[in-house]
């Protein structure tokens, strides 16, 4: 019998936790709060995101956006597919079921646009089929769901928020320090009011709310945390390489500053163009400290990058509520956007070699703690799989 997790989830929820937790610890399991969740027994299904199926290959089902080789063991995410999908979904042994958002509705115009001009498509990306699967899991289910979205923006689109009405937990990346503003503009026409606020239904979602790192980029983990050789004599004070232009204006104010310190005779690195990965990493571990400014979204792969590389990010004050924050002068260094204080926090930093050398050892440890692929992946299933309270 298919569970309906929405609408029952505390009789419902009991029956299937007994199967995959245990009260003693057994050899291949995970502690969390309040259980022990055996991984060998858990069975997922993974809808166009990457961490299950890169932690739990033999135990995870997972459809991605893109075309896969046939050894791979992954399914495409076509409309061909679809049905498959639908029946791994009403499974009775499964787990969990992990998806991205689909920031687009299926019948929207712009999708139609992207289907039929988008080159990527014509080169076997599909469209309709990541748009049209997390609306599948409006219908009944066999598990929980957890949403996992590492988008840039600070909201939750219209389109995606039946998903956090669904769901068990919402893993947002930008998730604002006021949780209210994910609605801005999506289920409110403005910054959410206090009238708004106020409707019990959408204090309840928000409940659901968690935050998440993007962490290592998943294809560079193992050379991230074996290949790159942390370099003691480093050659630069200070590496940035990304885009400016066209981006955040904290990398257009930053630049100005980092070219004034090139100028005083600081080792200021920042290549034009894009870098090989490897390179980028060489030059990385070359350099005291990795300039880390936002982007599009304040979280970026480069910050932890850094410290896997052996360097010490210095970032923008960030904007978000973080998973397990990288801390202030213990885990990485953090400057105020206005102009000055980057050029004082590099000059401050500096002055302290030891410092940073400490910086860079404890933050990478944290890194490679919990901002790894399987780390952020375990974090996901512990919270998920965990009894309501």
């Amino acid at each position: 019998m298919v569970q309906k997790f929405a609408r029952e989830p505390a009789a419902k929820y009991g029956e299937l936790l007994n199967r995959h937790t245990r009260q003693a610890p057994p050899p291949r399991g995970y502690r969390s709060e309040l259980y022990l969740v055996d991984f060998a027994k858990l069975r997922i299904l993974e809808i166009g995101t990457p961490h299950m199926a890169a932690t739990f290959p033999g135990q995870t089902r997972s459809f991605v956006p893109a075309p896969v080789k046939p050894e791979s063991g992954r399914t495409k995410l076509s409309i061909a597919n679809l049905t498959a999908l639908r029946a791994e979904l009403r499974a009775p042994d499964l787990s969990l079921i992990v998806t991205g958002p689909g920031q687009r509705n299926p019948w929207s115009v712009s999708l139609l646009m992207r289907a039929l001009f988008d080159r990527r498509a014509w080169q076997g990306y599909p469209r309709f089929g990541p748009a049209i699967a997390p609306h599948l899991l409006r219908f009944p289910v066999a598990a929980p769901i957890a949403v996992i979205d590492t988008a840039d923006y600070p909201y939750i689109n219209r389109a995606d928020l039946f998903l956090l009405s669904r769901c068990r937990f919402y893993f947002k990346r930008e998730l604002p320090p006021d949780y209210w503003r994910l609605f801005t503009k999506t289920a409110h026409g403005e910054l959410p009011t206090k009238r708004f606020r106020k409707r019990s239904r959408l204090r309840h979602l928000l409940d659901k709310v968690r935050p998440i790192s993007l962490g290592l980029p998943h294809p560079a983990t193992d050379f991230l945390t074996t290949g790159v050789e942390t370099s003691k004599d480093k050659t630069t004070d200070v590496f940035f390489a990304g885009g400016v232009e066209g981006l955040s204006t904290v990398r257009q104010a930053g630049m100005r500053e980092l070219a004034a310190l090139r100028d005083r005779g600081f080792r200021i690195d920042v290549p034009e163009g894009r870098l090989p990965r490897d390179e980028f990493y060489r030059r990385c571990a070359q350099a005291w400290i990795v300039w880390s400014p936002e982007g599009f979204g304040w979280d970026c792969f480069r910050h932890y990058e850094a410290l896997a590389c052996g360097s010490v990010p210095l970032m923008n004050q960030p904007s978000i509520v973080r998973h397990q924050p990288l801390l202030n002068g213990i885990h990485a260094l953090y400057y105020d956007p206005e102009p000055g204080f980057l050029t004082a926090a590099i000059e401050h930093a500096l002055a302290d070699k030891d410092r940073l050398r400490a910086i860079a050892r404890d933050g990478k440890a944290h890194v490679l703690a919990h901002h790894t692929i399987p780390a952020i992946a375990k974090y996901v299933v512990e919270m998920t799989l965990a009894p309501p309270i």
